[in-house]
């Protein structure tokens, strides 16, 4: 036992609140064996900028073998409680049938008359890359389930697909285990050959290919030098030129001393835009959502010389971009807190723009996209999305009615060719793919997938708002089950960073709660982009504690109207969303009955530290500046870890081959709430095979909602869900 402990554990003691004071939790495991052993408190104490912090399990950052074991034998320890649960064998079941019955269609896009997209069909474990030519007839050009059984049964996932401009090649990344490591291939459309690659350090991908199809441009990361830093991974990027025929070509990066100076932490993106007589060079800071623009005629953009004109800095808050012909359509939130659209002739600069689309204080404008005969825009009224089109050569904005009253998740436009792809769900209906005819002014379903096993009449949706602590209305949706009536166990979402937004889209983790009868909700907690900029920006930096009291409040008006109760409300996110959880959890513990914190940032304060750190400086900025410690330091769930509190259940989950958030992270949080003694369980569930959840099969998937669902219907009391190793298996 650390001396810290110890002088928590005293101190309690004298004023009459040792943890037996809590009593026993009624719901503890029964006959599943002793949890492990806790890991040795090793502190390292520093003062930082005035403050001293204690950091008790630093050394785990090093994932040496003895930190490994540990956190195996803790995920061995989750497994053994979780399955002692009778009633989860019928729950896998039931979820594995339930995604089973879907067939999903992603990344779908058409070029040269053929459509390529990433399918996973009704009872397959992953997407696989397919090709439908003119005539229907559809081949497998990446089958995913041989590659893993080529493999030992190690798990496999395409993690970015690009076809050729003529569509006669399309370049794929493919990686291992979850862990986005993708090597980069090239395959012939027309029979599925592979004619590239491998090529490795393509974790970013490909930005485009040449105008005739014949070279791809992609990103590639740094060889490391033995001995390096994890934290220089993702650092001093390169933009590789590829023609098949030979090795990569370094074109553009920090180190090759020619054209436009990049820092270690940029991305040089080049976008050739097919039929634009203008190419774009792009720089990417991090995650940093504001770009660096850049164009050149198009003929000359592969030049190591190429002329290169500075178009924006990222003080123009350009955000992303399209073209057709010698048109560039912008994207923009500089003084239009909820975007604007700009247009401009290529060889102009900034200054001579023209506002397009004008920003309105109702609507989040969210994409540009070209066609040849049109300028179509997505915009969101809250979650749900809206389509609106700008005739070629015209200011003239018209709005087209979707097909769905959803979320718009994914748009495809071509501008040399008329009209426009939208992938359309909502929170209770799958995806499913729509093509605009401009002709006609009419939609039709492109048929590919297959509908799963759900009713949307099932379940109602309500639109709500919650009253944050300073008066702000935080967006609050809420599905129920048809009929709900009285306190049900409630599941809450919350992510708030970046700027993501969790808008209006199907998701088989929710279908799957709610279907076994538990309501979900999303609390749309600022840092998120659902209102736009400012929202983004009210959860950021100094007032990043906005985004927790967000979810705290959402909590709160869920229990007053009679939704659920204090014992039967959970909250659950992930990654940068850990910050919300953990500091959620840790300013009203006695609010929630259990948090499901997946892969979460926990440890804001050393996330710098970790291969994706330098590049997430942007958003929660770095120890190295006081004001970012203390912002930090206030975001950070481990360091607030006290004893002698009673947190909710916690459920945290990691990967070990997460790429994102490294698993000290996770591991660290759970071992200081270990420490701590608080009476509720925690576990660490562990995925040995995974990653951040990209490129996790369908079947580790299903167990993890499973999983979630027993931990609810467990921790909020419902009779036969106590984990118990004695009593029977439910069939």
């Amino acid at each position: 036992m650390s001396r810290r402990k110890t002088v928590a554990y005293a101190a309690l003691l004298l004023c009459g609140l040792a943890p037996a004071a809590w009593g026993a939790d009624p719901l503890a495991p029964v006959g599943v064996g002793p949890r492990p052993a806790p890991p040795p408190a090793r502190p390292v104490v520093e003062t930082l900028y005035g403050t001293k912090v204690t950091d008790d399990f630093r050394y785990m950052e090093a994932l040496d073998p003895q930190t490994i074991a540990w956190m195996k034998a803790q995920g061995a320890y989750t497994r053994r409680v979780l399955d002692a649960i009778a009633p989860l064998a019928g729950v896998k079941t039931r979820t594995a049938a339930f995604s089973g019955s879907f067939g999903f269609i992603q990344a779908y896009a058409t070029f040269g008359g053929r459509a390529f997209y990433q399918e996973r069909a009704p009872g397959s474990d992953a997407f696989d890359l397919m090709v439908r030519e003119p005539d229907g007839q559809v081949r497998t050009v990446i089958d995913v389930a041989a590659l893993r059984a080529a493999h030992g049964g190690t798990p496999y996932a395409i993690n970015y697909i690009m076809p050729s401009p003529d569509g006669s090649k399309v370049a794929a990344g493919v990686s291992a285990g979850g862990s986005e490591d993708a090597d980069l291939f090239v395959y012939d459309a027309a029979t599925g050959a592979q004619i590239g690659g491998p090529i490795d350090r393509a974790q970013f991908g490909p930005t485009s290919w040449s105008a005739d199809s014949k070279t791809l441009y992609f990103i590639r990361l740094q060889e490391l030098r033995p001995g390096a830093s994890p934290s220089d991974k993702y650092l001093n990027v390169s933009l590789d030129a590829w023609d098949l025929r030979s090795a990569p070509v370094v074109l553009l990066g920090a180190t090759t001393g020619r054209g436009p100076a990049f820092s270690a932490t940029e991305s040089p993106a080049l976008e050739i835009i097919p039929g634009s007589s203008v190419a774009v060079l792009v720089s990417q800071n991090g995650v940093q959502n504001e770009i660096k623009v850049w164009t050149a005629p198009a003929s000359e953009a592969a030049r190591p010389d190429a002329p290169w004109k500075l178009l924006a800095d990222r003080s123009e808050g350009i955000t992303s971009l399209d073209a057709r012909g010698d048109e560039l359509f912008l994207l923009s939130h500089k003084d239009a807190p909820t975007f604007q659209v700009l247009v401009l002739k290529g060889g102009q600069d900034l200054t001579q723009a023209k506002v397009l689309v004008p920003a309105r204080p109702d609507r989040v404008i969210e994409g540009v996209h070209a066609a040849s005969d049109a300028l179509y825009v997505t915009v969101r009224d809250g979650v749900y999305s809206h389509l609106l089109r700008i005739p070629a050569g015209t200011e003239r904005i018209e709005e087209v009615a979707l097909p769905v009253h959803g979320h718009a998740g994914e748009v495809f436009s071509d501008s040399r060719f008329p009209g426009v792809i939208v992938d359309m769900s909502s929170w209770t209906t799958q995806p499913t793919l729509f093509r605009y005819n401009p002709a006609d002014g009419k939609f039709s379903e492109i048929h590919v997938g297959v509908r799963g096993d759900i009713d949307p009449a099932g379940f109602q949706v309500s639109d709500l708002k919650a009253r944050a602590r300073d008066g702000v209305e935080v967006p609050l949706s809420l599905i129920q089950p048809k009929g709900a009536s009285g306190p049900q166990p409630t599941v809450v979402e919350a992510y708030g960073a970046y700027g993501i937004s969790n808008l209006a889209d199907f998701s088989t983790r929710r279908a799957e709660m709610m279907k076994e009868g538990i309501t979900y909700a999303i609390c749309h907690v600022r840092g998120g982009g659902e209102l736009g900029e400012a929202w983004r920006l009210g959860g950021k930096d100094a007032d990043k504690p906005n985004t927790w009291r967000d979810l705290i409040a959402c909590g709160e008006d869920l229990v007053a109207s009679g939704v659920t109760t204090k014992d039967k409300l959970f909250i659950i996110g992930g990654s940068a969303g850990g910050i919300t959880m953990g500091r959620a959890m840790e300013e009203r513990p006695e609010l929630f009955a259990g948090v499901m914190d997946l892969v979460p940032d926990a440890n804001s304060a050393r996330a710098e530290f970790m291969p994706s750190g330098p590049l997430n400086i942007p958003e929660f900025g770095t120890i190295k500046t006081e004001q970012g410690f203390h912002n930090l330091y206030e975001m950070d769930a481990y360091l607030h870890v006290k004893s002698g509190v009673a947190y909710p259940a916690v459920m945290i989950t990691t990967g070990l081959n997460d790429p994102r958030v490294a698993p000290w992270e996770p591991a660290k949080f759970a071992a200081a709430l270990e420490a701590a003694g608080a009476p509720n369980p925690v576990l660490l569930r562990i995925d040995e095979q995974a990653g951040h959840g990209i490129g996790s099969t369908r079947t580790q998937g299903d167990l993890l909602s499973a999983d979630e669902i027993a931990f609810v219907f467990w921790r909020s009391g419902r009779p036969g869900w106590r984990p118990d190793a004695g009593a029977e298996t439910a069939k």
